[in-house]
């Protein structure tokens, strides 16, 4: 609440200094605009009371008469022409003419200049028919003819009491203009229309200060006053009187910031407009100060009262405050006096009730308190045994370490971690038990004293030999375990080489197999080349006896090319008896491939299978086994052929993929595929889909394992076409990195 009503007050304060700031700053700024106006006033009069006069002389001038009188004498009109044009030169005025009854221009100052005024009529002129009537004419027009704003003062000639004619003088006012200049005030003078025809603001010229009336403004247009000029008056949107002449006024302007946005571009300027009317001439003085310095002065006032009222308010809150802390302070004082006095009770209640024995020793090793639990754990009362040596409750052996820390002050540092000491401790009764104790240094009122913290370690010891003893049981358990696994990792040795045995065997039983195969092939194919050698060399030796050696030649030429073919045929059994390494190392996927066709190829040959291999495998070398590879293959080739028994067609598709690290071949059959019940099947031992006596169904998971070995996979799909597809996946080697 006190705040809501201390920024009530500075808000208060604040409008009270910016009203009457802005109200002092006003009657100073319209005595100022009063000043200046006056004295731009009696400029402009003066300026125009130096040719007031000058129609009223000129008219008595004899020459002016004889003119009007003899209109048509060109001499006469002639040597006015040229005295108007001196008399013009000498007065500085901008035209001096001679106008008929008829309002016709007879004589002019500028009758050599293309804008010449002879011949010309103005009748219409307010000045000409001013002065026709007898009087004197004041008028300001923009001329019809120069287009340039002047000040007309006419003046009738008599002749018999009757007006025979009327001289004109008009006066340029554009060096007025030109001296007003004041970057915060802006002077206008307007004719008794309040229409603006000198102007320090260039924009503001054939402006009205009011909205014209229907028929003032047909008036005006009727004595061409402004020729063509469009006369709409300023956009003043707001008016306040301030006093008689003098009022505040806000003006729309183009605000040049606003860009191309045209809505934003008028913005609201507040002046002080100020009028002095001059009726002899029919014209008014106004001046407009912009109100901007008047603002900037609140505002000014307003920032300073509000920097002093904040210094006077936070001085006071600092005094208050001031004020409160020293309040606090003593509070403070004697809270902590109450709280240490609460401390101390607590601390004591602590010492007298810890379950830890508190000592506490003087700088020669006294012994100055002696808490309950100490003396239960010594056996002595406090009164007994204080001002007595702390060394004589430790046994004698360890009391010079005890003493050690007491004594000397490089045993502990006072900012050093406090080391625990286990001792033998001694009772009243002169009985040992084992304690474990800590010796503080502490400063009271600049006296060095000692805290002795101690814990009886007789429990614990106990519970440490049981530990100790049950620790010892662990390790021989541990150890007569240790020997059981030992045991069982020999016997599971023993087995894990039985295993590799049993699966040499299964391999070596699928060698038999397959050698069975061959040779019932190789057996087969034999007996032909065989009985045509033996038919070739019984031919031979019956044309060798009739001389034609010329057929023994072709006979003998037909047994060596049945010879190559049995070699052929029995290439197989070479690459089947070569042994494995058993060793991975870079193996060359072509030599696979040809080891693994020369064992198939006449089982190939005879069932009229076609291989297609990819091409360029000369240059791909993978990691694995010759022998080993070139029974996998084997393997997958004789199934896709047992797959395709029966077919008349029977194809094998062997397409390739590398990857950075793999080399992956897929073996295509064009057999009807594996059952998908199945797929997961097809790499267990023993499983089969041939007829019985066909085989073991070890081929598959062999080559499995084979290949599992050697960093490979190798699994089992169906072509979306037709057929099994098994993909071989093996590590790839850089050649480059091997030459």
């Amino acid at each position: 609440m006190a705040v809501i009503v201390l920024l009530a007050t500075f808000a208060l304060i604040l409008w009270q200094v910016a009203s009457l700031t802005r109200q002092v700053e006003l009657d100073n700024l319209r005595r100022s605009l009063d000043q200046n106006l006056s004295r731009y006033t009696l400029s402009l009069q003066n300026e125009l009371e130096k040719y007031q006069n000058l129609p009223a002389l000129l008219a008595t001038d004899r020459s002016f008469k004889n003119v009007l009188y003899n209109s048509d004498n060109r001499v006469l009109v002639g040597s006015l022409n040229r005295y108007l044009s001196e008399v013009r030169t000498i007065t500085g005025a901008s035209d001096i003419y001679l106008m008929a009854p008829s309002g016709q221009t007879l004589a002019s100052s500028n009758w050599n200049t293309p804008a010449s005024f002879v011949g010309k009529n103005f009748h219409y002129r307010p000045y000409f028919q001013q002065a026709m009537a007898g009087d004197e004419g004041r008028y300001f027009a923009l001329g019809t003819t120069s287009r340039k704003r002047g000040y007309y003062f006419s003046h009738p000639i008599r002749s018999a009491d009757a007006v025979v004619g009327v001289v004109v003088v008009k006066i340029d006012l554009n060096d007025i203009e030109e001296q007003w200049n004041d970057e915060l005030t802006d002077l206008l003078v307007t004719d008794i229309d309040d229409v603006i025809f000198i102007s320090t603001r260039e924009s503001w010229k054939f402006k009205t200060l009011q909205p014209l009336s229907g028929s003032d403004l047909r008036r005006i247009v009727d004595s061409l006053r402004y020729v063509d000029q469009q006369l709409v008056s300023l956009p003043i949107t707001e008016r306040e009187p301030l006093a008689e002449g003098v009022e505040l006024i806000t003006l729309l302007e183009d605000n040049p910031d606003a860009g191309d946005r045209s809505i934003d571009r008028l913005s609201g300027s507040r002046y002080m407009l100020m009028r002095l009317a001059m009726p002899e001439a029919e014209l008014n003085v106004v001046a407009l100060a912009q109100l901007s310095q008047v603002s900037s002065r609140v505002w000014n006032a307003v920032v300073l009262t509000g920097v002093i009222l904040t210094v006077l308010v936070l001085l006071g809150l600092f005094l208050l405050l001031r004020q409160r802390i020293q309040y606090e302070r003593q509070r403070f004082k004697e809270q902590a006096n109450r709280t240490l006095e609460l401390n101390e009770a607590r601390v004591r209640a602590v010492i007298d009730n810890t379950q830890a024995g508190l000592i506490t020793l003087d700088a020669q090793g006294r012994i100055e308190s002696f808490n309950p639990t100490a003396e239960a754990l010594f056996g002595y009362s406090a009164g007994k045994i204080e001002r007595r040596y702390f060394s004589h409750l430790i046994a004698q052996p360890d009391r010079a370490v005890c003493w050690r820390m007491i004594t000397d002050p490089q045993e502990l540092p006072e900012q050093a971690q406090v080391p625990v000491l286990e001792v033998q401790a001694r009772r009243q009764d002169d009985a040992l038990f084992p304690i474990e104790l800590t010796i503080v240094p502490v400063r009271d009122h600049g006296e060095r004293k000692f805290i002795v913290t101690i814990h009886d370690l007789t429990e614990r010891k106990e519970y440490e030999v049981s530990l100790r003893d049950a620790r010892d049981l662990l390790e021989q358990r541990v150890l007569e375990r240790t020997q059981a696994l030992q045991g069982a990792n020999d016997r599971l040795r023993n087995e894990i080489e039985q295993h590799q045995h049993t699966q040499e065997e299964l391999i070596q039983t699928a060698k038999l197999a397959v050698l069975g195969e061959l040779s019932a092939g190789i057996n087969h194919e034999l007996n032909q080349p065989m009985t045509a050698i033996r038919a070739y060399a019984d031919n031979a030796r019956q044309f060798l006896e009739l001389q034609r050696t010329e057929r023994v030649a072709e006979n003998l030429q037909e047994i060596s090319g049945l010879t190559e073919r049995m070699s052929k045929i029995i290439a197989p059994l070479k690459v089947f008896s070569r042994k494995s390494s058993g060793q991975a190392e870079p193996v060359s996927l072509l030599s696979v491939r040809k080891g693994a066709m020369s064992i198939l190829y006449g089982r190939l040959h005879s069932e009229q299978v076609e291989v297609n291999w990819p091409e360029s495998l000369e240059d791909l070398l993978v990691m694995g086994d010759m022998v080993k590879l070139e029974q996998v293959v084997v393997n997958l080739l004789s199934n896709a052929v047992q797959a395709m028994q029966g077919q008349e067609h029977k194809q094998i598709d062997i397409s390739l993929e590398l990857t950075d690290t793999h080399l992956c071949l897929e073996f295509r059959d064009q057999g009807p595929g594996i059952a998908p019940a199945e797929l997961s099947k097809v790499f267990e031992p023993f499983f089969t889909t041939k007829a019985a006596g066909e085989g073991l169904g070890l081929g598959l998971s062999i080559s499995h394992r084979i290949v599992e070995n050697l960093g490979g996979r190798l699994s089992a799909s169906n072509h979306p076409e037709g057929g099994a597809c098994f993909r071989l996946c093996l590590l790839r080697v850089d050649r480059a990195r091997i030459d």
